[in-house]
C-alpha cells in the first residue's frame, strides 16, 4: 500500500505541473493583465497611474516563460506569491477561504449519498413500479436543472417565502450561542447551499446505484442466496449492495471535483465565504498569483479525491489489492 501511494503521488507531480502550464498559458492569452484590473478599481484616479512602472513593479514587463519559472521557483519554496491588488499572501487568502468550501463540499457529499444511495437501492428492488418511474423523473430533473437556477429557486422558496433557512452568510453575527449552538447555527446556514449543491450528485448516484444493483440482482449467486432462504434484507445488504459498490464508488469519486467546482456559483449566490468569491475576485482583477494558487489547490483536490476513490475500492472489495 505504501509503495502504491508513493507511486501515485509521484505520478501526480507532472500532472500538476502540466495543469499550471496550461492555466498560465490561457491567462496570458486572455486580454488584459493585473494592471488592467488595478485600473478598473482605481476609478477616477486611473489617469495618474504610471502603468509602465506598475508592470515593472509586479514583474509583468518580463516575458511569460520567465514569469512562470519565477512563480514555480517560489512555489517550490512554499510561497504561492502575493495578491497584486491587496498585497496579502495568496496562501493566507486561500487558507482563510478553503475550510469553508471543504465544509460545504463534505456536507453536500454526505447529503448526496444519503439521498441517492437508498433511493437507488429502493428503485432497483421495485423496478417498473410507480415509485421507480417517479424517482427516475427526479433523476432527470436533478441532472437537467442548472445549479444557479436551483439555488435561486431555493432562496426564494425556502428562504424568502417559507423562511426556513438563512439566504446568505456563514453564521449569525453578534450572538453568543456557545460551542454547540455555534455549530448548529453554521449547519443551519449551510443546509440550503449544501442541499442545492447535492441535488445533481444525488441524482447521478441514484441513477448509477439503480443500474448497478439491477446488474447484480440478476447474477447466479443472488439466486443461490435466495434459494438458501436468506432474508431479503440480508441479501440486499451483504450480497447485492456490497457487490454493486464499485461503480457507485467510482461515480462518487468523479462527483467530488464537480462539487468543488460547482461550489463557486453556489457560494456566490448564497454569499458563502469560501473559494467561490475568491475565484471571482481573482478573475475580475486578473490577479495571476491568486488564480494560479487556486487552480493548483483545485488540482490537488482532484488528485486527492481520485486517490481516495482508489483506496476505497480495496475497502469495498477484498479482491482489490494495491502493491
Amino acid at each position: 500500500m505504501g509503495r502504491y501511494l508513493l507511486r501515485r503521488l509521484l505520478q501526480s507531480i507532472p500532472v500538476l505541473i502540466g495543469i499550471t502550464i496550461i492555466t498560465f498559458t490561457f491567462i496570458e492569452l486572455a486580454p488584459g493583465d493585473a494592471v488592467s484590473g488595478l485600473l478598473m478599481t482605481a476609478e477616477g484616479s486611473a489617469g495618474n497611474i504610471d502603468t509602465a512602472a506598475l508592470r515593472a513593479r509586479y514583474g509583468l514587463d518580463q516575458p511569460a516563460p520567465i514569469r512562470y519559472v519565477r512563480w514555480m521557483g517560489e512555489l517550490l519554496q512554499g510561497n504561492m506569491g502575493t495578491r497584486i491588488l491587496s498585497g496579502t499572501p495568496v496562501a493566507e487568502e486561500i487558507g482563510r477561504r478553503l475550510p469553508a468550501t471543504l465544509q460545504l463540499m463534505v456536507v453536500a457529499v454526505v447529503i448526496a449519498i444519503a439521498i441517492g444511495l437508498p433511493l437507488g437501492v429502493y428503485t432497483a428492488l421495485r423496478q417498473y413500479s410507480f415509485a421507480d418511474y417517479a424517482l427516475t423523473g427526479f433523476v432527470f430533473m436533478g441532472i437537467s436543472v442548472p445549479g444557479f437556477f436551483a439555488a435561486i429557486a431555493a432562496v426564494y422558496i425556502f428562504g424568502v417565502r417559507l423562511n426556513w433557512f438563512p439566504t446568505s452568510g456563514y453564521s449569525t453575527p453578534g450572538q453568543n450561542l456557545g460551542p454547540i449552538g455555534q455549530v448548529l447555527d453554521i449547519l443551519h446556514h449551510m443546509a440550503l447551499p449544501a442541499l442545492v449543491l447535492a441535488i445533481e450528485s444525488s441524482a447521478s448516484i441514484m441513477r448509477y446505484t439503480r443500474a448497478s444493483m439491477l446488474d447484480v440482482i440478476r447474477q447466479d449467486y443472488i439466486t443461490t442466496a435466495r434459494s438458501k432462504g436468506l432474508s431479503p434484507l440480508l441479501i440486499t445488504i451483504r450480497h447485492t449492495l456490497r457487490n454493486a459498490l464499485l461503480p457507485i464508488i467510482t461515480i462518487i469519486g468523479l462527483r467530488l471535483p464537480s462539487l468543488f467546482g460547482g461550489a463557486i456559483v453556489i457560494e456566490t449566490i448564497f454569499n458563502w465565504p469560501g473559494m467561490g468569491r475568491l475565484y471571482l475576485d481573482g478573475v475580475t482583477t486578473r490577479d495571476i498569483p491568486l488564480i494560479m494558487g487556486m487552480v493548483l489547490i483545485s488540482a490537488l483536490v482532484i488528485v486527492v479525491s481520485n486517490l481516495i476513490t482508489d483506496l476505497t475500492y480495496a475497502v469495498a472489495d477484498p479482491r482489490v489489492r494495491y502493491e
